[in-house]
């Protein structure tokens, strides 16, 4: 990791307001969320160049004066609104508040999975296990022991961050999966099918067994079966922690998308020694993943740095998004290589694909 990253070129004054917005960050937060939620953004934004005043916003959403008074005084500073002659009006950061779904994906998934859990955030640096999810939701070693018993919320907000990111990749991703005409592909940590179900639906010879803790087959199981996929997509109950649990061999394809970043360096390590046991000389291995430095745009990389710690204080407390060299530096101490990388798929993935060396 030689490149340079950041800068530090901002004036005393710019820098000190960059100080002020940290430091305020949690407050600001959750008044963006209530000017979202309570729909006083949108009202504004139906307003169009004409603007609307406090009292007629107050009528709409039967929310006191002085309620969205201040809810819009802090959206000043957060730049989502301006006011002209007592006239509110929306900026194009507001509009991207309502109305782009990666905002929306991220604003719902800090909400609701992270952001009482962060109070704990140093305890997990320190202890190096998820504090946060300890403390709110329970003593569960992982949130992915958790997922199938936690609350509608936040299972809703945590499958909504989830797939976001990769459905944009899987148009793509099929031309590239099935260019060999693959008869067999694991699709490690699975979880609710999703994947898998895309594969079967583009090719209807494809064979695909889902890799996963129980708890996750069985959400996987409910929408198999409901697309009527049950004869070509079966589970394999497995703790994919569990070093002495090895793969399944005979796949053309081993998967893992956005799974690798759930664990550390020494666990990836072993999930890719047993992948390398389970391959022979044709089989792939294809990684996916949100390397925070292959991505086209800063929002991007501030978004993967913020998902780190999640991982950090409710997922696990010692993976994160990692940078790809670091990625490419395991395989290789798996005795696999990388045979191909195609960057910039879906809205910010990169695939590896590795073979045995």
């Amino acid at each position: 990791m030689s490149k340079t990253y950041g800068d530090d070129k901002l004036s005393a004054i710019d820098a000190m307001y960059q100080a002020q917005k940290i430091a305020f960050a949690p407050i600001m937060f959750q008044a963006a969320k209530a000017l979202r939620d309570f729909r006083i953004l949108e009202i504004v934004h139906k307003s169009l160049k004409k603007g609307i005043k406090i009292d007629e916003i107050s009528k709409k959403t039967k929310i006191s004066k002085y309620g969205v008074q201040v809810l819009l005084e802090a959206g000043l500073s957060m730049n989502l609104v301006y006011v002209e002659n007592d006239y509110y009006k929306i900026t194009k950061t507001g509009y991207f508040m309502i109305s782009d779904k990666l905002t929306k994906v991220n604003m719902d998934f800090t909400n609701d999975v992270n952001y009482k859990g962060m109070f704990y955030l140093q305890d997990s640096i320190k202890q190096g296990k998820p504090v946060g999810l300890h403390k709110i939701f329970g003593k569960w070693n992982t949130v992915y022991e958790a997922l199938a018993e936690m609350p509608e919320q936040f299972r809703k907000s945590w499958f909504g961050f989830d797939h976001y990111y990769s459905d944009f990749a899987f148009p793509e991703l099929m031309k590239i999966i099935f260019k060999n005409n693959p008869k067999k592909i694991l699709d490690i940590g699975g979880n609710t099918g999703k994947f898998s179900i895309k594969c079967a639906e583009h090719n209807s010879n494809v064979k695909i067994t889902i890799l996963d803790l129980p708890g996750q087959l069985n959400d996987a199981y409910k929408n198999i079966k409901q697309k009527q996929l049950d004869d070509r997509i079966d589970g394999y109950p497995i703790n994919l922690l569990d070093d002495t649990k090895q793969f399944p061999k005979g796949a053309d394809i081993i998967w893992m998308s956005q799974f690798l970043d759930c664990f550390s360096e020494n666990q990836i390590l072993s999930l890719l020694n047993r992948s390398y046991n389970a391959m022979d000389k044709n089989t792939e291995l294809f990684i996916l993943e949100t390397y925070w430095d292959k991505q086209r745009f800063p929002a991007s990389t501030y978004s993967l740095h913020a998902t780190s710690l999640y991982f950090t204080n409710i997922a696990n407390g010692n993976s994160r998004m990692y940078h790809s060299e670091d990625m490419i530096k395991l395989v290789e101490q798996s005795n696999l290589y990388v045979s191909e990388i195609i960057e910039n798929i879906g809205v910010s993935h990169t695939l590896l694909k590795c073979k045995k060396k």
